[in-house]
């Protein structure tokens, strides 16, 4: 067996070792949960007039069975895995009888499309300003860029998130404050309504933005500090190389390296901060979903929202794994 394939093989037993245990967490916490959904949906229809006792015990049977509630925990946990393996979570309680995957299939593409848009402009713009100030130390603007990155780094996310509100959807009316797109618009890859998805996501994807620009401007700041000291970069200034040529092939090529180790945790980070963010901007993402699911004692809905999350995650730190060592030869594989 190679290297290459023992170190895929390893991380790929860590990727099922967290998978496993995330979701069993979730489960479990889930269980504790006093709303009974069994019940809550059995009310609900009840009072529509069914009141027969074998037709209510009947229902009672039939929507443990589709809440996959049958049977003592640990068949319950069993049957739950099955249910992951088949992508069905059930019906949703408070959006009865809609399937668990429907709403979260609904949801999905928004928060994705919001955090693959955050996620690249701030890895571009941190790590582009944080390389420039580290090499062009006494350079006056990237200074005072510097400290304005530095400034708003200790600010939670939310709480940018509710400046702008304020400011830029109450004070000074210019973006929307509620919403993924313009109301009773034709949904479809047109013009009209990618503009309408961006001029909605614009806030939310700028409070992310905003909240982790600092974490890649001080990294890589730090990183090219160290950098520029090293023999072959002293070499090649003093060798009459051009600086524009030693920044980008000598400096910040290779402090890009470590910051692509970075990039799968900021995902995670970066989730976390989804969920308050969309449910500030009422945005029609899983974050927005998780936090309805919670305050409406959803069970199933918030069980499947935070497995699909485990899973979103995981597998993007596998990747990141999986290829960091290709992008870096200089990784030991073992």
């Amino acid at each position: 067996m190679s290297s290459l394939t023992a170190y895929i093989l390893k991380r790929f037993m860590q990727f099922v070792f967290v998978i496993f245990t995330g979701v069993t967490l979730a489960f479990l916490i889930t269980n504790l949960s006093p709303v009974d959904p069994v019940e809550q949906s059995l009310t609900q229809l009840t009072s529509f007039g069914a009141s027969d006792p074998r037709a209510v015990e009947m229902m009672r049977e039939a929507l443990a069975e589709l809440y996959g509630l049958q049977g003592n925990l640990f068949e319950q946990y069993l049957n739950f895995w099955g249910r992951v393996l088949r992508a069905d979570f059930g019906p949703s309680l408070s959006a009865f009888p809609t399937p668990v995957s429907k709403l979260i299939a609904n949801a999905a593409p928004w928060t994705v499309g919001l955090l693959v848009t955050s996620i690249l402009i701030t890895f571009v713009i941190g790590n582009v300003v944080g390389a420039l100030a580290g090499y062009f130390r006494h350079n006056r603007a990237l200074k005072v860029l510097g400290m304005a990155i530095m400034t708003i780094n200790p600010i939670p996310h939310y709480f940018l998130g509710l400046i702008l509100l304020i400011l830029l959807g109450y004070i000074f009316p210019i973006f929307p404050i509620s919403g993924g797109a313009r109301m009773n618009m034709d949904i479809g890859l047109n013009l009209s309504y990618i503009g309408s998805v961006l001029y909605h996501g614009f806030l939310p994807a700028l409070s992310l933005v905003l909240a982790g620009l600092g974490g890649w401007f001080i990294g890589m700041r730090s990183l090219v500090s160290n950098i520029v000291t090293d023999d072959h970069v002293i070499y090649a200034e003093l060798g009459g190389v051009r600086r524009s040529t030693i920044f980008s092939q000598y400096v910040a090529r290779n402090a890009m390296l470590p910051q692509m180790t970075g990039l799968a945790m900021q995902l995670g980070q970066i989730f976390g901060g989804t969920v308050i963010v969309e449910f500030l901007f009422n945005y029609p993402g899983m974050g927005r979903l998780l936090i309805q699911g919670i305050y409406r004692g959803d069970y199933s809905l918030v069980l499947g929202v935070t497995t699909i999350s485990i899973f979103a995650v995981a597998v993007a730190v596998l990747l990141i794994d999986i290829l960091y060592p290709l992008i870096d030869p200089r990784v030991k594989l073992g």
